[in-house]
């Protein structure tokens, strides 16, 4: 391909700009039943509530596996059939906070990407909102390295629907797909999702996918990167 071919590099987030954690997923439903609002129907027993919200939660993002449907916090709760406070949400927000640390290595690979005219782009399956993951990068000093960002909270579709692709490509400017490149670590969802799109794919393979969180295929990745700074030799051949 001509020189310049590669016009931008778009990234998953969990996984991929941060490090993978494994997750205590009934910790989790706990700090979230601190935002329920309490009503008649509302048990006073947190593990209970907190039981609902995890099954809850496996609903929502069996939606997004099989359906490609977004959904974002309030949809959790609401799945669950529980009201909640958005202003309770405070022991949720610091449950997760410790697991969004961005890696090191973002920083100079963004800072490069930019200096080589490549525009920088992120594309996340998440139920949080927008301030959250922005606050993220911000407190990280990275927000501004972000030519354009996507949550899939604030769009009808997740990956791996190819209109999700297609608005984080709009985020960034770029109109051909084949033209840019995603960075992600599950096979499915960002693989096979950004291929099916037209995109090239770059895996990631360091995290531990849940197995209900495994689509009904497997990409092959153009590439794959053992760490972030690998990716601009994997660039390389592209451009």
């Amino acid at each position: 391909m001509a020189v310049g071919a590669v016009e931008a590099v778009i990234f998953d987030w969990g996984g991929t700009l941060t490090a993978w954690h494994d997750i205590d997923f009934h910790a989790e439903s706990l700090a979230l039943a601190q935002a329920v609002r309490a009503t008649p129907d509302t048990s006073d027993d947190h593990h209970a509530v907190a039981t609902r919200l995890h099954s809850a939660g496996g609903e929502i993002w069996g939606r997004s596996r099989d359906h490609q449907q977004s959904a974002t916090i309030g949809d959790l709760f609401t799945a669950a059939g529980l009201d909640h406070d958005p202003e309770l949400l405070a022991a949720y927000y610091e449950f997760w906070e410790p697991h969004t640390l961005t890696d090191p290595e973002v920083a100079p690979l963004f800072t490069w990407l930019r200096a080589e005219g490549i525009k920088v782009g992120v594309l996340s399956n998440t139920i949080w909102p927008r301030a959250w993951h922005r606050g993220f990068f911000e407190r990280d000093g990275v927000l501004d390295l972000i030519d354009g960002d996507v949550y899939s909270s604030e769009i009808p579709w997740t990956k791996p629907s190819p209109r999700a692709f297609g608005a984080a490509m709009d985020a960034v400017g770029v109109s051909d797909a084949s033209r840019c490149v995603y960075v992600g670590d599950r096979l499915f969802d960002d693989v096979w999702g950004a291929q099916n799109a037209g995109l090239r794919a770059i895996h990631v393979p360091h995290s531990a996918i849940p197995s209900d969180q495994v689509g009904h295929s497997e990409g092959e990745p153009d590439a794959t990167a053992h760490r972030l700074a690998d990716i601009p030799g994997l660039l390389a051949p592209w451009r």
